[in-house]
């Protein structure tokens, strides 16, 4: 028996010693890729530590494609980095809060985007294969993701294992091995804009079903409180920004009253400034949109101005700059 143990060891061991250096090899050209939401730019500027931001946008995709941090930059002369998550709920975007401030300087300011589906936890991990580089070993990661549909404890503990199976993330990190011109990276600053005009996406929800009910999530509702009080105590300073839907989104969602009575609740309980644009007349014109929740590049533009606007008139943000 021990025989054959050592000759299964002989085996085995040169395969893991080989498994993490072709794991890094692996990870490092994956990271260089862009995929359509291009996360991999957001989560190599977080984990390398270079945001180098003193205004930091959170949020959703409604932070992503609607929250120009150049057009910010330009107007208050201050450093800004979208981390705008594209198909995921508060539970993840903490997880790049703490990121943020593990590997990089804390900002002076966080614009929280919030929508009606902030609190509302989806249980799977919407596009897993962003976190594919950078799971190896990562703690944080892990106890993140651990109660979402996706990846096993042994996913971030063995090199190599959580790529069996994923031929096209594989064949992309290939792909980049080879001599190559490069693609520019298609978010900026952490933004992308979506030159888009409306789509039938409403529509067919709505031929589903007559109107959709949010299910607010206990638990991320507990984190989000949470974290409303943990940026209290690091005196970091806080707006939160509820995105404009178009109207007939907004009648679609039965409770919708509901969830943005509980974030002035919050609002209240912590002092935080609430810009809510749920009737602004961007909310009333269609060409503004591409659906009824997301705004394109046109209203992402005409919404990132009055939102610069809200701040410039923001008496109590002087003293996080000074």
């Amino acid at each position: 028996m021990k025989k054959f143990l050592f000759h299964i060891g002989c085996f085995v061991l040169p395969l893991l010693v080989l498994a993490y250096p072709a794991d890094l090899v692996l990870s490092k050209y994956l990271k260089q890729s862009h995929p359509y939401s291009d996360e991999y730019s957001v989560w190599n500027a977080i984990y390398e530590g270079k945001l180098n931001a003193e205004i930091l946008v959170y949020g959703s995709s409604t932070a992503w494609v609607q929250v120009n941090p150049q057009s910010i930059a330009d107007s208050l002369h201050r450093r800004v980095y979208n981390l705008g998550m594209d198909g995921h709920n508060f539970q993840l975007q903490y997880l790049r809060h703490k990121q943020v401030l593990k590997y990089n300087p804390p900002p002076k300011l966080i614009i929280q985007t919030l929508d009606a589906l902030t609190l509302q936890r989806r249980p799977d991990l919407f596009n897993q294969d962003q976190f594919l580089p950078y799971m190896l070993f990562n703690k944080d990661l892990k106890n993140a993701t651990a109660n979402y549909k996706g990846y096993k404890p042994v996913d971030f503990q063995v090199p190599l294992v959580r790529y069996y199976g994923k031929q096209k993330a594989i064949r992309t990190a290939a792909e980049l091995t080879l001599p190559t011109i490069g693609e520019p990276p298609v978010r900026v600053l952490g933004f992308q804009a979506q030159n888009k005009v409306w789509n039938n996406d409403l529509s067919a929800a709505r031929n589903l079903m007559e109107k959709y009910t949010v299910q607010m999530d206990s638990a991320s509702i507990q984190l989000f409180d949470h974290y409303l009080q943990e940026c209290r105590e690091k005196h970091l300073q806080l707006v939160f920004h509820y995105s404009p839907e178009f109207i007939v989104g907004q009648r679609f969602i039965s409770n919708r009253e509901d969830v943005i009575a509980l974030y002035e609740k919050f609002s209240r309980k912590y002092g935080i400034p609430f810009y809510n644009y749920s009737t602004d007349p961007l909310t009333r014109d269609r060409d503004n949109y591409y659906n009824g929740l997301h705004l394109n590049k046109q209203g992402a533009s005409k919404l990132t101005s009055k939102l610069i606007h809200d701040l410039q008139q923001e008496v109590s943000l002087n003293r996080c700059f000074n």
